[in-house]
């Protein structure tokens, strides 16, 4: 406790207000499936099958048409709801934050147009450090998909990721890596040339290669258990796994549990069979 609130008495905040300011101007176009979120629209046929299977393959203990009911998941910087709300439909509890009054404003919107996500999904304006001291060890799975390439300070960032993440919790994180092939793709053609996400969305000082990434969480706590690369095809619009890093990747990442005492269980995880899942693992 001394050391979170010795972190957050600094003026150390992953809040980028420049990247605010962008994300300002699109907060109106979440759900517009064709417009400037398309990428993350379909992102969803595989980044949202990877945190339900990886978890899934954790335990045995699931429910049949609500696979994750039970389990508390915390979205950070989750926009306009596009992954709080499917993650939702799989029957988790969601807690979606962002610092965008605007985003939140869209995403509560959207939600209310359908009265079970209404009772599973909550969104709150907030950054990730706001919400820490009332929410330490809270959630099972964390997820942080597209939001590390554009924190200010990727170390405090994970570091309030431990905060609030419960001992033996999943960490889900998708991003962008530091390559040259990175900054072609995912910079002059995909914002210059095709124009699929608007230009300036990133930069490419603030991309994270997987290796910086996994030495931070693992000097935080963390042990990573996959790396995955993703690939995007702007001609099909579609997502699909690769074994090559070089552009986007997804990572999968759990907190040690506490020494010494016996770890918090979840819906998933809190009767333990010997049978193995019946899913398929995330890695295709």
């Amino acid at each position: 406790m001394l050391t979170m609130k010795r972190l957050f008495s600094t003026s150390h905040s992953s809040v980028d207000s420049k990247e605010m300011k962008k994300f300002q101007l699109l907060a109106h176009k979440w759900w517009d499936e064709e417009g400037e979120f398309s990428a993350l629209h379909s992102m969803n046929d595989i980044r949202v099958p990877f945190i339900r299977d990886t978890l899934l393959n954790m335990s045995s203990n699931y429910h049949l048409g609500n696979p994750l009911s039970g389990v508390k998941i915390l979205d950070v910087g989750c926009g306009g709801g596009l992954l709080s709300e499917p993650l939702g439909r799989l029957g988790a509890s969601v807690t979606g934050i962002d610092p965008l009054e605007d985003n939140i404003r869209t995403a509560d919107q959207h939600k209310s147009f359908d009265p079970v996500l209404a009772k599973r999904i909550q969104y709150k304006s907030s950054s990730l450090e706001e919400i820490v001291e009332e929410s330490m060890e809270t959630f099972d799975v964390i997820v942080a998909s597209e939001v590390v390439e554009h924190v200010a300070d990727l170390e405090t960032f994970i570091k309030c990721c431990s905060q609030v993440l419960k001992p033996e919790g999943s960490l889900f994180i998708t991003t962008i890596n530091k390559t040259q092939l990175s900054y072609v793709l995912g910079i002059v053609v995909a914002e210059k040339i095709i124009g699929i996400v608007p230009e300036g969305t990133h930069e490419w000082e603030k991309f994270v290669p997987p290796e910086e990434l996994e030495r931070l969480l693992e000097s935080n706590g963390f042990s990573v258990k996959t790396v995955n690369g993703m690939l995007y095809n702007p001609l099909s619009g579609s997502w699909s796994w690769m074994e090559s890093t070089s552009v986007n990747y997804a990572m999968h990442a759990v907190k040690s549990g506490a020494q010494g005492q016996s770890s918090p269980t979840d819906a998933l995880s809190e009767m333990e069979s010997e049978q193995p899942s019946a899913t398929a693992g995330a890695t295709v």
